[in-house]
């Protein structure tokens, strides 16, 4: 009996590692279109790869996902997945990925802070000081004012603030509808709302190569979204998060092989900072987690 858990987190931490390799794989893809295509025609095909995903659920589900007790709420989730997925386009065009994924990893203190304002959640000195922390790591990777990086990549924190409402709202919305009730709706809203100023900004591919990519980019970000849910369902949260980290390492083989580009010391510094705080702060999360049981 006890192996069965450890075969399940086995299972889980396979699943969300391709999960990290897919993602970066489809990032890459992505600031390749940006160079011929508009940022919401890109994040408009990437939402056609989770609509797919979500199609997927509801196929194996049946219709009982699609009620929800929280319409208005999925709806605010819709716009801020757009928000966080159209603003990380926009800013790659300009920012090496390993630089955008380090920058975006402040995503997970952005919600324990929102999660302590909006939620209420009681906030220890050890999560403090890890979101300080973090803030710090990525201050080091930004260096606002020095001109290190380009200036775009203040348009990853905008977009890790998006990202990290909508998973502060995502832990709200658990506690009345269904994970896949959630991704579906995600999936048409998002579509949806993109579809509206997607006449005025559609450029038709010109190349065999950009057909290819968009649609490689689609799947693989459905794929991605797919396994993260699977591995979730298999595996304890506090097990496979740490994973999510390796889009560090992907993100930097792919950004030097394909675009030549490769972290500087200051960059590494600050991204070992925010990893070793978030991984902190999700072993202290496993503790409390595991008190319960041990009393």
């Amino acid at each position: 009996m006890r192996d069965a858990p450890r075969q399940s987190n086995a299972h889980g931490l396979l699943l969300m590692g391709l999960a990290m390799f897919l993602f970066s794989a489809a990032d890459t893809q992505a600031k390749v279109l940006t160079e011929t295509l508009h940022p919401i025609q890109i994040v408009w095909c990437r939402q056609i790869g989770l609509l797919t995903g979500a199609l997927y659920f509801l196929s194996r589900n049946g219709s009982g996902i699609l009620r929800s007790s929280q319409p208005k709420l999925q709806l605010l989730r819709g716009g801020l997945a757009i928000g966080s997925a159209v603003f990380f386009v926009m800013a790659i065009k300009f920012v090496p990925i390993a630089d955008a994924v380090a920058v975006s990893f402040i995503a997970p203190f952005i919600v324990t802070i929102l999660g302590a304002i909006l939620l209420g959640e009681a906030v220890g000195i050890h999560r403090w000081s890890a979101v300080i922390l973090g803030f710090i790591g990525a201050l080091i990777v930004i260096r606002p004012g020095m001109g290190a990086i380009h200036p775009a990549s203040l348009l990853v924190v905008v977009a890790a603030t998006f990202f990290a409402a909508r998973q502060v709202l995502s832990r709200y919305l658990s506690r009345h509808d269904r994970t896949e009730t959630t991704v579906f709706y995600t999936a048409i809203i998002t579509v949806g709302l993109l579809t509206l100023p997607l006449p005025f900004v559609w450029t038709w591919p010109t190349s065999r190569l950009e057909v290819i990519l968009l649609v490689s980019f689609a799947l693989m970000a459905g794929t991605g979204e797919i396994l993260v849910i699977k591995a979730l369902e298999l595996a304890e949260s506090v097990v496979v998060a740490p994973v999510q980290y390796s889009l560090l390492i992907w993100g930097t083989i792919y950004g030097f092989v394909v675009f030549g580009d490769f972290p500087d010391i200051w960059t590494w510094i600050g991204a070992l900072i925010i990893v070793a705080t978030g991984i902190y702060t999700l072993h202290r999360e496993r503790l409390k987690a595991r008190m319960p049981r041990e009393q």
